[in-house]
């Protein structure tokens, strides 16, 4: 076991960030505090990429593929678990986007004529069931964090929405990765094109895309933290545990991240999660270890 570890760090960091966001989240509102994410993210990697010069290795229709992805799996699918996560919290928000390894077997059959094994339907099954369990039973009444804000199947469309949306996001990436592609410039592409779909949002449709409160100091010292935990720090890790790892146990330690929430919520709310979180989270992990 060497540089899969990475990935164990970098689903700590993910279960981290998606503590780090409630805050600005609801203060800002889900459009306004993703559009403020991807600009911190998109100038980090911008940052990179000319360090790396990396650019130079995407040509032509590769842009396409990655302009898509971005809009698609940043844009729509990183806004619509925003939006959950304002409903019913980090924990539950993070188990529908799991959801996302059910979404890429389904679309690995439809436009790569995979097949779908016995073991990845019993994953599958497992998957669904830990979701199930989560928001039906494995809530705290007393914590802050676990209320349900809003009709609970509306949060349910938006969870199950941002899976859909990063599964496919990743789908229209897959042509434009080759062996030569510079990951790095090949987020930052896909980061510009979910800000400039922001932007534009924002443009034409400002009383949706406006700041339910405005940004100041203390929030946008929190969503600078998020965007350089999560994509400069722990999607770096991800590219080093890919490059240098075993992939399959690269992609289930970064799967662990609903596992990983539980004891960071139990830390700051001094609330230990039920039996039903942990179960829940525990099917969820075994599940998406099937599928991958």
């Amino acid at each position: 076991m060497g540089y899969e570890w990475l990935a164990l760090i970098s689903a700590a960091l993910w279960a981290l960030t998606s503590l780090i966001s409630v805050t600005p989240a609801q203060h800002l509102g889900a459009f306004s505090y993703s559009r403020w994410r991807m600009a911190v993210v998109t100038v980090i990697l911008a940052l990179l990429s000319l360090f790396t010069q990396g650019l130079k290795s995407i040509h032509g229709v590769d842009f396409i593929w990655l302009i898509s992805s971005g809009v698609i799996g940043i844009f729509f699918g990183d806004t619509a678990l925003f939006a959950c996560m304002n409903r019913i919290g980090p924990r539950r928000a993070q188990l529908l986007f799991t959801c996302n390894a059910i979404f890429s077997p389904v679309f690995g059959i439809l436009f790569f004529h995979e097949t779908l094994s016995l073991t990845q339907l019993a994953g599958a099954t497992l998957l669904l069931i830990g979701v199930a369990l989560a928001i039906l039973f494995g809530r705290n009444q007393s914590n802050r964090w676990e209320a349900i804000r809003g009709p609970l199947m509306i949060a349910i469309l938006l969870g199950l929405a941002s899976a859909l949306g990063q599964s496919l996001g990743s789908v229209l990436a897959k042509p434009a990765m080759h062996a030569n592609t510079d990951a790095i410039s090949a987020s930052m592409i896909r980061m510009a094109s979910a800000l400039l779909a922001h932007l534009i949002l924002w443009w034409r449709a400002p009383q949706l895309a406006r700041s339910i409160h405005p940004m100041n100091r203390s929030i946008f010292k929190y969503v600078f933290a998020n965007g350089f935990l999560a994509m400069a720090v722990g999607m770096t890790l991800i590219l080093y545990a890919l490059r240098h790892g075993d992939v399959g146990l690269v992609a289930l330690f970064s799967a662990t991240t609903p596992i990983m929430i539980l004891p960071m919520l139990w830390f700051y709310t001094k609330q230990a999660p039920t039996r039903s979180a942990w179960v829940a989270s525990a099917l969820v992990v075994v599940g998406t270890g099937f599928l991958l």
